[in-house]
């Protein structure tokens, strides 16, 4: 046998497909037709330890036949020095291969070491995916929860794993807003907190929720429920008062538009223009301000609408009837609520930043501490005393009926009711507001 040449080689067709050639040496050629041409795949047949066996040396054109000859006989010098390269070849392969499966097992350990830690959420990740879910459907979308979270609850539990949060990690947070003097604020973050934990629950994050075991009765003490309602003749007085107490105008607006309309504070603060019509007298709470989700028309008295017609002198620029300082929203719920609690600080130091020490008793009353949503509650009041029946000033509360039959068959929409209503309110609040109010008679309900 002939060595072969490359001009043999390149003869060759596809239809040499499957013939054998050979060359002294033990080279053995076998013609491979494909796609890309033709290939020839070169094998060398050798013998070892007695035995005739074959190993792949190369393919042409791949390599020219010089270098399949050479690695043949680099071969040749191995098995001559007693080693077998089929052999060898054959524990290379199993090798890689176990390195390869010794690679894919170390890959699926880190995934599954990865996966375990992110199954591990912290107690932020936790409040991260409430807000996404839960928190941005709400009013403001959860700033104020938030702010409450990022100020008294993750610095303390934030780092720490949700299935390792025990009930001591939830009263070191309570504990530390009672030792600070806001009771009333640790059993709302401790609530809210409850509202993450069950979350979780209902997601599979956790198997049980770690503030099931607290009772909400022992932080803080019980929960007195208010009834603070402004008398007639507190009405007069804060009617005296209020222009004296360095307040904002559109704050002395809002004070009257709560009382004589009866809204939450929160649902005024988040108003829109175009949601009032001042010419025939109505506001529209659309769902998504109303508390309850539910849209409430107000009839606006014209006291009421007096009082708009102020907030709207001073900001009619923006949509919103009471815009933040950029105008790129309205102003957080809190922001009337705080500035009449800091004009009832009687004997008490003014808050840093806050109202000046010249006004921190201009707002306080004979009947104690009151907030904006007391004028709410005084203004119901007001109806009933003034002849309203109790059923329709709910209905300007915007209450939802408890009653399930009422509220699939009873559905007289009491409009002129309700109208009548506000329009009563308004007309009496606009004789106690008068500068000359000391000659009203005060009611008084039986």
């Amino acid at each position: 046998m002939a060595k072969l040449t490359v001009k043999e080689l390149e003869a060759l067709r596809e239809a040499d497909h499957g013939k054998k050639l050979r060359e002294d040496g033990g080279l053995i050629g076998t013609v491979r037709a494909g796609t890309g041409g033709v290939s020839v795949y070169f094998d060398w047949r050798y013998r070892f330890e007695g035995k005739v066996k074959q190993i792949a040396v190369g393919a042409w054109p791949k390599l020219n036949i010089a270098a399949i000859r050479a690695e043949r006989d680099r071969l040749r010098v191995e098995v001559e020095s007693g080693s077998d390269p089929a052999e060898r070849r054959k524990a290379e392969r199993l090798k890689a291969k176990a390195d390869q499966l010794e690679a894919v097992a170390e890959q699926e350990q880190r995934i599954t070491e990865l996966a375990a830690q992110q199954a591990r959420l912290s107690v932020r990740d936790l409040f991260e995916r409430w807000a996404s879910v839960d928190l941005i459907r709400r009013r403001d979308g959860g700033k104020e929860i938030r702010r409450m979270f990022e100020k008294d609850v993750l610095p303390l539990v934030g780092a720490i794993a949700v299935e390792d949060v025990r009930k001591g990690h939830i009263t070191g947070v309570t504990d530390a807003l009672l030792a600070r003097g806001v009771p009333r604020m640790a059993k709302l973050i401790f609530s809210l907190m409850r509202q993450m934990f069950r979350f979780a629950v209902d997601r599979d994050v956790i198997e049980g929720d770690p503030t099931a075991a607290i009772r909400k009765a022992k932080i803080g003490g019980k929960d007195v429920e208010r009834d603070r309602v402004l008398s007639e003749d507190e009405i007069r007085q804060l009617a005296a008062q209020a222009p004296l107490a360095g307040l904002m105008p559109t704050t002395e607006a809002a004070i009257w538009v709560a009382l004589s309309t009866c809204c939450r504070i929160g649902e005024l603060l988040a108003a829109r223009w175009e949601h009032i019509d001042l010419a025939q007298g109505t506001w529209w709470i659309p769902p998504e301000v109303a508390k309850n989700g539910k849209a409430h028309t107000v009839y606006l008295s014209d006291f009421t609408k007096q009082q708009f017609q102020r907030v709207k002198d001073l900001n009619s620029a923006a949509p919103w009837c009471y815009p933040n300082r950029s105008s790129t929203d309205s102003v957080c719920e809190k922001t009337v609520t705080k500035q009449l609690g800091d004009r009832q600080r009687q004997g008490k130091a003014p808050m840093s930043g806050r109202a000046k020490a010249d006004y921190t008793d201009k707002l306080v009353l004979p009947g104690g501490r009151w907030t904006p949503h007391d004028l709410r509650r005084t203004g119901a009041t007001l109806m009933v005393a003034l002849g309203v029946l109790p059923e329709v000033a709910e209905r300007c509360l915007n209450h939802t009926e408890e009653n399930k039959v009422k509220r699939i068959y009873q559905r007289h929409s009491y409009e002129a009711e309700m109208r009548q209503a506000w329009s009563l309110l308004g007309e009496r609040l606009d004789l106690l507001t008068r500068t000359d109010a000391g000659n009203v008679v005060t009611l008084r309900r039986a």
